[in-house]
């Protein structure tokens, strides 16, 4: 039975779609009874946020959304410690309410979210964006294909952290500057999180000459991703082809919890090919955790930054207390990198 194909026009686009290239007029149909995560939705918007009302259209530009708005997204999954938390419903109909989950326009039904935040953004579903034949895109339909296997690639800095907002894109992008004013040429990725241009863009904004994430790899988030391991590799593969004098790459979220950041630590391929790993906490005990944490699976903490060397008597403590070097990205961002580079030089050395 042929599926009837409606054509709308919409008013945004979110930039989770971008892999697609879509543009505003686009053929749609009503339901899906299994839908994906990556799926392309057309939803309209019944509701106003005074906290979270923006959305990141693909050129990386944030346009305010206006109820009646008709707006193009991806489902997806989100499990934020301070943002909104949702999944893919079982089905998906015209008519359904579902709700705006990021602002890269990843799109489910919200079970909660952080109590500094308003309610999400209802949305009315209009139908599934499809092809000529009315199968359903899915942003997977544009992926890089996944590897097993790493191959020969340019050192690689890690940087995670204990939680979002705990300094990881501040450090690698102060990492990012400092190595291209050095002259190197830096590639970068995110390779966990939930769907957005926002981190990218700051990376190339900073000098990086690529940037890839999990987007590139058809995923509008990581959470419940089995093994990031060969999506991993397919980016930084990707990134290889210009040839960097350096990789840097940051891991969203924290390495606990629902984004899947463990299984990078668990590949030992990928351990084998990171030169340096800076660790991003807010305070003390986020710092020494990270750190016994990773130890425990055999993973050494280079640096250790974030939010919890603003005051320098936190880098202190950290360099005394945990014997591990301490650097504020916005204060010491020379030194940030001495101490980066010094253990990249040395590992590649060895």
């Amino acid at each position: 039975m042929t599926k009837q194909i409606t054509v709308v026009d919409v008013d945004k686009i979110g930039s989770a779609t971008s892999p697609l290239g879509l543009s505003r007029t686009v053929g749609i149909v009503s339901s899906t009874s299994s839908p994906r995560a990556g799926d392309v939705v057309v939803v309209r918007a019944l509701t106003d946020s005074a906290t979270y009302n923006m959305l990141e259209l693909p050129t990386g530009r944030l346009a305010k959304i206006n109820p009646g708005d008709l707006l193009i997204g991806v489902l997806g999954r989100r499990r934020a410690l301070k943002g909104f938390v949702g999944d893919v419903p079982a089905s998906v109909n015209a008519g359904d309410e579902l709700h705006l989950l990021n602002m890269g326009g990843v799109i489910g039904y919200c079970t909660g979210h952080h109590s500094s935040l308003g309610d999400a953004i209802k949305l009315e579903v209009k139908g599934l964006v499809c092809d000529e034949d009315g199968n359903v895109m899915n942003i997977a339909n544009a992926a890089l294909p996944l590897r097993t296997r790493l191959g020969e690639t340019a050192p690689i800095v890690m940087i995670a952290g204990t939680s979002m907002n705990s300094g990881k894109t501040y450090a690698a992008t102060e990492l990012i500057k400092q190595a291209t004013r050095a002259g190197l040429k830096v590639a970068a990725a995110k390779l966990s999180g939930v769907a957005c241009l926002r981190d990218t863009l700051n990376m190339a904004d900073h000098g990086a000459a690529a940037t890839a994430s999990f987007l590139d790899c058809g995923l509008p988030s990581t959470v419940d991703v089995e093994d990031l391991a060969p999506m991993a590799k397919a980016i930084i593969a990707r990134l290889n082809e210009i040839s960097p004098d350096l990789i840097v790459i940051e891991l969203g979220d924290g390495i606990l919890g629902g984004y899947s950041v463990d299984t990078v630590f668990a590949d030992a391929e990928l351990l084998d090919a990171t030169a340096a790993l800076v660790f991003c906490a807010s305070d003390y005990v986020g710092a020494w955790g990270g750190i016994e944490l990773l130890r425990r699976r055999g993973v050494e903490v280079d640096v250790v930054s974030g939010s919890v060397t603003d005051s320098r008597m936190g880098g202190d403590y950290i360099t005394s207390q945990f014997n591990v070097p301490a650097a504020n990205a916005r204060r010491e961002g020379e030194r940030l990198f001495e101490l980066v580079m010094a253990k990249v030089q040395a590992t590649v050395s060895v």
